[in-house]
């Protein structure tokens, strides 16, 4: 029987990043490395091995210190370990985002109970990097300019349509950002993924700028699940 884990493990292990990037801009594909094609594979088995819809929680594209390494969205390597029990030799990264989305996989019941209703991923799943001036590349989104965003809507809409093949649940999606979701809505429109869209902050936005509000986010986080699940 073919699984959501199924389709995804062949997905990713698969995608090779566009070559039509304006200048300046790079691509991250982790996919293509041994060890990340490994945790691919283990994370989607161990908690995708069946054919359950998911809601899907959708963000901009991956941080290069959070799926640009391990491959699995908004998760750094120790979090990997810490709270998916999948080991790697990976070297441990800052991520803020991977920091909240984790509190919100706890908060929600672990990650079994969390992965079992949701799947995380990206409008571009690829990260994507900018060098900032001084030869150190920074995190780059794909609407930060209007090229970039011209030149990636195809492959976004191809990579949407082909995950939401994984076993979606069409009822609604969660953009995780609220000018991401302007695009989400606005692919939405175009395809018609998903019946509508739900916003909620972004978790670096959270994390940098109301990181005093965390709790109060995370309780909004949580409740947002809920009602998702239930077609409120």
């Amino acid at each position: 029987m073919t699984t959501f884990a199924n389709r995804a493990i062949a997905y990713y292990n698969a995608l090779e990043a566009p070559a039509n990037l304006p200048s300046g801009i790079d691509v991250m594909n982790p996919y293509q490395q041994p060890d990340v094609q490994q945790i691919v594979s283990e994370f989607y088995g161990k908690f995708y091995a069946d054919n359950s819809p998911r809601v899907f929680l959708l963000g901009i594209n991956p941080g290069r210190f959070g799926a640009g390494v391990t491959g699995v969205s908004f998760t750094t390597p120790q979090n990997l370990r810490r709270y998916c029990g999948i080991d790697n030799e990976l070297r441990d990264t800052p991520e803020l985002s991977s920091r909240f989305i984790y509190k919100v996989v706890e908060a929600f019941g672990g990650a079994r109970e969390f992965y079992s209703k949701f799947f995380l991923s990206s409008l571009f799943p690829l990260a994507l990097t900018k060098d900032s001036g001084n030869g150190k590349p920074v995190n780059y989104n794909f609407y930060d300019d209007r090229a970039t965003t011209n030149a990636l809507w195809p492959f976004i809409t191809d990579a949407i349509r082909t995950q939401t093949g994984f076993g979606h649940d069409r009822r609604v999606a969660i953009s995780l950002g609220r000018k991401n979701a302007d695009y989400l809505r606005r692919l939405n429109d175009e395809r018609n993924f998903f019946d509508r869209i739900v916003t909620l902050d972004h978790p670096r936005y959270i994390l940098q700028y109301k990181s005093k509000d965390t709790e109060q986010y995370l309780g909004r986080y949580i409740a947002t699940l809920h009602d998702c699940l239930e077609g409120a």
